[in-house]
């Protein structure tokens, strides 16, 4: 059974005035697990803990369309590990009630409602992370384990010993990969903005790269397969196997080994 935590600006309001509108979360995730930050307006910047302990903490601000203390932070502790979402307020004509929810499906329409969250985390090595935002930055380098993150507006940042993928519409991905050794397909996904990609690890793959304005490169050799062009190449990387998909409308793609 799931367990609910939550915490509200009202709830310390009269403790703390000065910082009625933030969240501080501490905790143990087990090695292997996931620790997940979903938020719809505001960045989220994540970075390797010093210890063993996970921290999230959350910084409301308030907008022309939104009070902060409306905005609820809730934490889910679950099988897989603990989900953090920033809950805004359901919308009167709304499907569905605003959720917070393990894994990519999760209810979190805010309408007009313009409140910024912005989240700072801090993650212990062997814990896996998954980042989301939909107005915002995403930021999750210097860790040590697997990481999924994406924004809808805004760039994104990742760097990590582990498998990374990564997803925004307007913005650029800077990723850097420690593992090579996923199995299915590793996704980096843009339109308006440049991908640049690198991998620490020894890569074979099969390359899908696929842009419209913009180049393609590679540091790693590429074994093309059929017609060649600037724009789109499909190829063979080392012995191949696993799929490597990289793709954008506005913006270069970048392929390239750790120095």
């Amino acid at each position: 059974m799931k367990r609910y935590a939550t915490l509200t600006a009202l709830a310390l309001l009269a403790a703390a005035p000065a910082t009625a509108q933030d969240f501080d979360w501490k905790g143990r995730i087990a090695i292997g697990k996931w620790l997940e930050v979903k938020g719809v307006n505001g960045a989220v910047r994540a970075s390797a803990a010093t210890g063993g302990e996970a921290q999230v903490t959350a910084r409301k601000v308030a907008g022309d369309r939104g009070e902060p203390e409306d905005v609820e932070i809730r934490v889910v502790e679950h099988e897989d590990g603990v989900t953090i979402c920033a809950v805004y307020p359901t919308p009167p004509r709304a499907r569905r009630e605003n959720t917070c929810e393990a894994g990519e499906h999760w209810s979190s329409s805010n309408q007009d409602n313009d409140v910024r969250v912005h989240f700072t985390v801090r993650v212990p090595a062997g814990v896996k992370f998954r980042g989301t935002t939909v107005n915002g930055e995403m930021e999750a380098e210097g860790l040590a384990a697997d990481a999924v993150v994406s924004t809808v507006n805004g760039s994104v940042r990742v760097s990590t010993t582990g498998f990374a993928e990564a997803h925004t519409v307007n913005g650029s991905i800077h990723a850097t990969m420690g593992r090579a050794d996923w199995s299915d397909e590793a996704d980096f996904r843009t339109v308006n903005g440049s991908i640049e990609l690198t991998f620490e690890a020894e890569l074979h793959a099969e390359l899908r790269a696929e842009t419209v304005n913009g180049d393609i490169e590679s540091d790693w050799p590429v074994t093309v397969h059929g017609r060649f062009g600037p724009k789109r190449v499909t190829g063979t990387i080392g012995r191949g196997g696993r799929v490597l998909h990289l793709e954008t409308v506005n913006g270069d793609i970048t392929l390239k080994k750790s120095s």
